[in-house]
């Protein structure tokens, strides 16, 4: 509910208000920041929240060694940053947004290795508290900067910047206490020893994240570096009013991955079968995605005709194309998941080295002839082959055989999903189109037993 709000409600706002190539430069920057943020990491998240899980006991000995490793990574994330920003020509402007956001990404992945710490130990509710935290404090902030002239000065883009970083900075300061109180009194420590042995079997995690961020983020940055100023900027904004609802419906399955990866790491240690956990959770995730992707090609104009003030035709063509790659996305959240937990990280670094691959150069290939449009087909196929993949790979490796009829299931929903969005649009008013295409397609997954709350709740309930 309150990311949701936060990207709808503010972040969307912001891009209204400054324009879509001042938004475009702070989108590009940002993707920009992400793409070497596994130097910030370098698996320790992953492959910790999989460890204590396990070991729970390991917690305040890992907890003193890593807050170390975290700051000796932070300087070297920073230095690489500068580097590469010099060498692609980013200029005053852009590094001085680029020194926050840059700062902005440690505060985010020092926040998401102490609740990896939460997780693993199974305090889900006190996780969820901490992952809308930071949205929460942004957007009391920046509705003060938006909606009142408490402040009596304009907005920019850089004090939405700033925004973030007041917000990430008391969120980490907020979850070190809890994590604190769980583990009780520590010291830091700058142990090299611990570091060699623990990046050594986290590093696989870490070139895991490196991939995947490359093929899921690089697409803002290409187009705005291939395409002429202030061409290049404009398309970044254009496409991320598109990919801002694609993150926004993304979130649930990042919190979803969040909790199965504990649980299925968990199960494997266990010998547990993981078939049924797998098929409940990927049904839950595969059922709103298929109706999400549908109701977006059928609605796309009028979605972001009232969310946007301008260019809202190109976008809108943009939305259905990256919307139907979230099937991907949501396949690869509940696989992907699985095999992290399992430890199955060579595969899963060929199979994105390969994504990155086909991302990078169906890119090359597709921005100066298409533009935005360009880099969302590019993201589709993407989406797509690596999320088949992993599906593929989970079935192989955990010996499973996916059950015909839960096939024809969904593939009969599909094709019912697009009858009723086929039917909704001869609805006069497109709202009304819109909810009764959405409540048509829930009734019938519920009527096909697809769909079922109950099975959520066994998820969030699992010890």
């Amino acid at each position: 509910m309150v990311k949701p709000f936060w990207i709808f409600g503010i972040d969307r706002t912001v891009q209204n208000t400054v324009g879509d190539e001042s938004y475009g430069l702070y989108f590009a920057l940002f993707n920009f920041s992400m793409l070497l943020n596994i130097l910030l990491d370098l698996g320790i998240t992953n492959y910790n929240n999989r460890n204590i899980a396990q070991h729970n006991f390991l917690l305040p000995k890992h907890l003193s060694n890593i807050i170390g490793l975290k700051l000796v990574l932070a300087m070297v994330y920073a230095l690489f940053s500068f580097g590469v920003a010099a060498v692609i020509g980013y200029n005053n402007i852009q590094f001085h947004l680029l020194i926050f956001l840059v700062f902005n990404q440690f505060l985010i992945s020092f926040t998401l290795y102490l609740r990896s710490n939460i997780s693993a130990l199974h305090l889900f509710r006190t996780d969820s508290l901490v992952s809308v935290l930071d949205r929460t404090l942004m957007i009391v902030i920046c509705s003060l900067l938006l909606f009142t002239n408490v402040f009596q000065m304009e907005f920019t883009i850089n004090w939405f910047v700033y925004a973030q970083t007041i917000a990430y900075l008391l969120t980490a300061l907020i979850t070190l206490g809890i994590v604190l109180g769980k583990s009780g009194k520590i010291k830091v420590r700058f142990d090299l020893a611990f570091y060699r042995v623990f990046l050594r079997k986290s590093y696989p995690y870490a070139l895991l994240i490196l991939l995947m961020s490359f093929y899921n983020r690089i697409d803002s940055v290409m187009l705005e570096r291939m395409l002429p100023h202030p061409f290049g900027k404009e398309q970044a904004g254009i496409y991320a009013q598109a990919f801002r609802l694609l993150d926004a419906v993304s979130m649930f399955g990042v919190l979803f991955a969040g909790l199965l990866l504990p649980i299925f790491s968990r199960m494997i240690k266990q010998n547990d079968s993981v078939g049924e956990m797998l098929k409940l959770s990927y049904t839950l995730l595969v059922v709103p995605a298929i109706i999400i992707a549908v109701s977006s090609i059928y609605y796309s104009h009028q979605i972001m005709g009232i969310l946007y003030k301008s260019n809202t035709d190109s976008s809108a063509g943009l939305l259905g194309i990256l919307m139907t790659g979230f099937i991907g996305i949501a396949t690869t959240y509940i696989f992907g998941t699985l095999l992290t937990a399992n430890g199955s990280m060579k595969q899963l670094n060929l199979m994105a080295f390969i994504g990155m691959l086909i991302n990078v150069s169906l890119n090359l290939v597709l921005i100066p002839r298409f533009q935005a449009f360009g880099s969302a087909y590019a993201s589709l196929a993407t989406q797509l082959f690596t999320g088949a993949v992993q599906l593929a790979l989970a079935l192989y490796i955990f010996k499973l055989k996916p059950e015909i009829s839960f096939i024809i299931q969904l593939l009969m929903f599909a094709g019912i999903v697009v009858v009723l969005g086929t039917l909704s649009k001869y609805i006069d008013h497109w709202f009304v189109g819109y909810i009764s295409m959405i409540l048509g397609s829930l009734l019938f997954a519920v009527l096909l037993k697809l769909f079922n709350l109950k099975d959520l709740y066994k998820i969030i309930r699992y010890e």
